[in-house]
């Protein structure tokens, strides 16, 4: 324990670099840094911390004892008095002047007086819920004093929700009312604001009572300017919506106009109070027109351009055996030309059987690819 007092200086400075970075609430942080010390050297001392150089601690420890009875209350001393942080209890400000007492103590014991203990605030009362006044002496708006069987103050009690001032907590017992309600026989009835002209509401919106007040609520979007909720509370029917027997419901634009969508290839879509044209089935839209959705080709090709190699080979064969049919033909004589056109045709054959691709790419040369 002996070791604990020469940190004292070093809390000190602590303490003002906290306060410089605490703006809000320097005493609190003065508080709260002096009980954390207090419970340090508590913690302490409970811990027998024996050996060493006796003499030594014996010296210190007197040292200690010594500033412990010059100041014992390490938070009056240091927050108090050294760095004038706070203020002892029932004073306030800069120079600890006496808060307001009275009755009951400060602030009649019915409120607290505004920077109590601190070098902050102004000294006034801040009364409790239900209490005004200087010393917090009467009763607030809203409520009574109750009665009371001993010579004692009577406590003050709330009145009834709609009363301002009451002589009890029943709804029959109202002197005066809060505002949105009116005296009727001491009891306060709702003013309707929306059946008189103190209600203030925008166009497009309808005013909706409360207790005590009103509310402004939008129309529904059928209407244009509205006495109430719904399409059958419109005033006029905005664009898009028809007036039928009482309401202003949605007009079918799609069935009612000939031509709703004149672009060729749109389809009508009808929409609350709108409607939307867009491209039929099997179409899409380019440059704002509806055109068929076919898949882009590019140029037109030539008769060969998707021949395969194979393909190629097989009808140079065919070409070489129909030229050499031919060749025989005009060569022969008497039964030789039966004879070289066979041999021709042959040949013909034989080329073209030679590929795979031989069914396909007939197929498609008859076709005229």
């Amino acid at each position: 324990m002996w070791w604990s007092w020469p940190l004292l200086p070093g809390l000190v400075l602590f303490s003002v670099l906290s306060v410089v970075q605490v703006q809000t609430a320097p005493c609190q942080t003065c508080r709260k840094l002096t009980d954390s010390f207090i419970k340090g050297l508590e913690k302490t001392s409970n811990k027998n911390f024996g050996g060493g150089n006796t003499a030594w601690e014996e010296e210190k420890l007197a040292k200690y004892a010594r500033r412990q009875q010059e100041a014992p209350d390490l938070f009056e001393w240091l927050c108090i008095e050294e760095l004038r942080l706070c203020c002892p209890p029932g004073r306030f400000g800069p120079d600890c002047k006496e808060c307001l007492s009275g009755p009951g103590g400060v602030c009649g014991g019915l409120g607290r007086c505004e920077g109590e203990g601190t070098r902050l605030g102004d000294g006034e009362c801040v009364c409790d819920p239900g209490y005004f006044g200087k010393l917090c002496q009467s009763c607030a708006d809203g409520y009574y004093r109750e009665k009371s069987s001993n010579h004692s103050t009577p406590a003050c009690a709330a009145c009834y929700h709609s009363c301002k001032k009451c002589s009890g907590p029943e709804d029959y017992k109202c002197v005066d009312c809060k505002p949105g309600w009116i005296l009727h026989d001491n009891k306060c009835v709702d003013t309707d604001e929306c059946g008189t002209e103190l209600a203030r509401c925008l166009s497009n919106t309808y005013c909706h009572n409360t207790d005590g007040s009103y509310e402004c609520r939008g129309c529904d979007q059928a209407c244009v300017g509205c006495m109430g909720s719904g399409p059958a509370r419109c005033k006029k029917c905005a664009r898009g919506y028809k007036l039928r027997g009482a309401k202003c419901l949605d007009v079918d634009e799609c069935s009612e106009r000939v031509i709703a969508c004149p672009g060729l290839n749109e389809a009508c879509f009808n929409e609350e109070g709108s409607f939307r044209c867009e491209c039929a089935d099997g179409f899409i839209r380019r440059d704002s027109i509806c055109v068929e959705n076919q898949p882009y080709s590019g140029p037109e090709k030539g008769l060969f351009d998707d021949m395969t190699d194979d393909e190629v080979l097989v009808l140079q064969q065919m070409f070489f055996g129909v030229v050499i049919c031919a060749l025989a033909t005009l060569a022969a004589k008497g039964d030789m030309v039966f004879t070289a056109i066979f041999i021709g045709g042959v040949a013909a054959m034989a080329g073209y059987w030679l590929s795979e691709k031989g069914d396909r790419m007939l197929d498609g040369f008859l076709k005229g690819r």
